[in-house]
């Protein structure tokens, strides 16, 4: 057996190389900026916790490639996606730091860095891309400039990465697989349409009958009354369903999402509290990616104003625009559009609730 050898702490973490990887540009032009080294230090930290999320991402991958799912394995990749929000609180933060930089500051360097930008950060392209921003979900601007400014082995990377199945993909499938659909001779959604029925009949009653409401107001109410009546009806009616997701409305499945609205609806149960847990963490990614761009938009109008960012975009123009439009798990939010209160949901015979006292993978 190999004796285990002396190891020192410089050593194993290779600081010689860590700390010999800040170089100033504004020294080669004998006009050393002082907080340029601040910058430095900012993103090369943000791209070790990108190096790590993809660490994550890509074992949570390997979770979802087997058929069916081990159910410790679920348990695993939640553990995991929990681990990278805390890596995205930790970048928001982040954000703190470098704002104790000033504008004035950061002008004393910033023409140094053309046309370099954080646009052309190769890692967090690949999260992006692997979560499931691929080009079609993309605002305008990136569906025409993702890949310009990339060097061509970095482009031809994640183009081949775009072919492969990305996370959001992968929970589809999970999802359809799910045993959530089938309830034998109980069918579930005409007693869910009904519960929905009711529940909209009701709404329609109070409108109708609010003395508060002048005859404009109680029309406006209805009208969207009714357009949520459509929502509920192509919902669950296959061809509309897919009319809607071939239009990129619906990202996932009918068949996906039928499983995770049924998760959200019984989400107490035992064998759903898990991957309602993996499915709230899913959507919490989104959200904080979202928060963290938002950061990052402010940051940049409070540097720059309204100036073109290095790389060329419209700098806090496209940033805030990346920020609401650049999102994955969309179809996981709007979840809360069809969901009706406990005490409306349809009783679940025995048989189901037992079944769902333990978990059971997709087959």
């Amino acid at each position: 057996m190999k004796k285990n050898q002396d190891v020192y702490y410089g050593d194993y973490l290779q600081l010689n190389k860590l700390l010999d990887s800040q170089h100033l540009l504004s020294s080669d032009y004998n006009n050393t900026a002082h907080d340029e080294m601040l910058f430095i230090i900012t993103h090369q930290a943000y791209e070790l916790w990108f190096k790590q999320i993809l660490h994550e991402l890509r074992t949570i991958q390997t979770v979802f490639e087997q058929k069916p799912i081990d159910d410790k394995q679920l348990g695993v990749a939640t553990h995991r996606l929990e681990r990278i929000l805390a890596i995205q609180t930790l970048m928001i933060e982040q954000v703190n730091v470098l704002e104790t930089m000033t504008p004035l500051d950061f002008l004393d360097f910033r023409d140094y860095l053309v046309p370099a930008s954080g646009f052309q950060s190769v890692q967090f392209k690949e999260i992006e891309i692997r979560f499931g921003l691929k080009s079609r979900y993309r605002i305008a601007f990136d569906q025409q400039n993702f890949y310009r400014r990339l060097k061509t082995e970095h482009q031809e990377y994640l183009k081949n990465l775009e072919l492969q199945p990305s996370l959001l993909e992968q929970i589809d499938q999970w999802l359809a697989r799910l045993p959530f659909l089938n309830f034998g001779e109980f069918n579930f959604w005409q007693s869910y349409q009904q519960a929905v029925n009711n529940m909209l009949n009701r709404d329609e009653q109070i409108i109708t009958n609010n003395p508060h409401l002048g005859a404009d107001e109680k029309d406006q109410q209805l009208n969207s009354l009714a357009d949520t009546r459509n929502q509920f009806k192509q919902l669950l009616e296959p061809k509309a369903y897919q009319l809607q997701f071939d239009t990129g409305f619906y990202r996932i499945s009918q068949d996906a999402f039928l499983a995770a609205l049924f998760i959200s609806l019984y989400r107490d149960e035992p064998m759903l509290q898990q991957p309602y847990k993996l499915l709230t963490c899913l959507m919490d990614i989104d959200e904080r990616f979202s928060a963290w761009r938002t950061r990052h938009a402010q940051m940049a109008l409070r540097m720059l104003g309204r100036k073109v960012g290095t790389g060329g975009s419209s700098g806090h123009d496209y940033l805030a625009k990346a920020a609401s439009g650049n999102k994955v798990f969309t179809d996981l939010f709007t979840l809360s559009t069809f969901l009706i209160p406990s005490s409306s949901r349809p009783e679940l015979p025995d048989t189901i609730k037992q079944s769902l006292g333990f978990y059971l993978s997709g087959t």
